[in-house]
C-alpha cells in the first residue's frame, strides 16, 4: 500500500507556491545585502583604529569603560575623607 499527499487538493496551491517562493527570494536578497552592510561597517570601524566596535554584534550596546572618570575618583576620595573625620 502506497500513500502519498495530495497537492492538488486545494485549490490555488500552484500560485501559493508562487508566493511562498518570491518570499523566500525576498528574504534570501534582504539577507545577503544585510551581510555586505555588516561587512562595511566593520571593515569602517577596523579601518579606523575602532576594534572594539568592529568585534561587537550589531545588537550588543557599547561597553562602558571601566576606568572612573578623575573628577569622579577625586570625588570619592574627598567623601571617604569626609567621612572618616
Amino acid at each position: 500500500m502506497k500513500v502519498f499527499p495530495d497537492f492538488d487538493g486545494l485549490g490555488g496551491i500552484g500560485e501559493l507556491k508562487t508566493v511562498i517562493g518570491a518570499l523566500l527570494t525576498f528574504v534570501l536578497i534582504i539577507a545577503v545585502l544585510m551581510l555586505i552592510v555588516s561587512a562595511i561597517i566593520r571593515a569602517i570601524a577596523s579601518a579606523h583604529g575602532n576594534h572594539a566596535t568592529a568585534s561587537q554584534s550589531p545588537h550588543r550596546p557599547p561597553r562602558r569603560s571601566r576606568h572612573r572618570s578623575p573628577r569622579r575618583r577625586r570625588r570619592r576620595v574627598d567623601e571617604l575623607a569626609h567621612r572618616s573625620r
